[in-house]
């Protein structure tokens, strides 16, 4: 069996730096182990899979390496960049169909598309586990327990930039998806980092996902709606968040690195 693929660095401008995701459309779903194999051998942190369910309506499923997730940023946004570029989508909006919900993306320009993400944030100040602490080699200024997930802030964008984790020790976090961030040092508003040992990814170089929940953080924060950011991982990439009620709305670019067949 040969199926379309398409790889997209996503909330990027050019080739070699954002995150990179691979798309599968398919006509109807693989059985999941097949899906989990085919996202194994591609070695990107997400492989996005979607159906066609209506004119501008698609049914969204994404794999890591090791499991299926049940939110993804920049694998969206590269599946709605792989339609309108690749598949000759018609209309400037589609529909996602997923385990969070509808996610609605819209195209703004010929490269950049905002994606409609329900809003995820902090629940509590919280204490960090040891191995959280050893893990990031050095300790954040306050400490956030989100949805499945770690929010550790530090007082400068050097920071962030600064750490080597030991991801062996993060590892043994749970939960073992930890977002880093710090106020942004005049090129944007906010810095971020994502490690996500559990779902098989040491360091992921663009998260989407993880905006839904940095987006309310420092909204409230810094006292504004509208947000520029980048996330300062060794690719690097750059992304628009703005508050919405109760969603958080991600705009990126996107570009095509590669595009051919898989044979499984």
């Amino acid at each position: 069996m040969n199926l379309p693929f398409f790889w997209i660095d996503a909330f990027t401008n050019h080739v070699f730096a954002g995150n990179p995701a691979g798309v599968v459309p398919l006509e109807c779903w693989l059985p999941d182990p097949v899906m989990q194999r085919i996202a194994f051998e591609n070695g990107l942190s997400e492989t996005a899979f979607f159906v066609r369910t209506g004119p501008d309506h698609f049914h969204l499923r994404w794999f890591t390496p090791a499991i299926e997730v049940e939110l993804c940023g920049h694998a969206t946004l590269a599946s709605a960049f792989t339609l309108f570029t690749h598949l000759r989508q018609t209309g400037d909006a589609v529909t996602f169909a997923s385990r969070s919900g509808p996610l609605v993306a819209t195209r703004q320009g010929t490269d950049r598309f905002e994606l409609d993400f329900p809003a995820r944030p902090t629940t509590e100040q919280g204490e960090a586990p040891p191995a959280l602490l050893r893990g990031l080699g050095r300790a954040p200024e306050l400490i956030f327990r989100a949805p499945a997930r770690w929010l550790c802030v530090y007082s400068q964008a050097a920071d962030v930039r600064s750490l080597r984790p030991d991801h062996a020790l993060l590892a043994q976090v749970t939960p073992g998806r930890i977002m880093v961030t710090a106020p942004g040092d005049g090129e944007c508003d906010f810095v971020s980092r994502y490690f996500a040992p559990d779902a098989g990814i040491a360091e992921d170089p663009v998260t989407g996902s993880a905006h839904c929940t940095l987006t309310p953080y420092w909204a409230e924060r810094l006292g504004k709606t509208q947000l520029h950011t980048r996330q300062v991982s060794a690719r690097g990439g750059e992304l628009w968040c703005a508050m919405a009620g109760d969603r958080v709305k991600i705009a990126g670019r996107a570009v095509t690195y590669l595009r051919g067949e898989l044979t499984v």
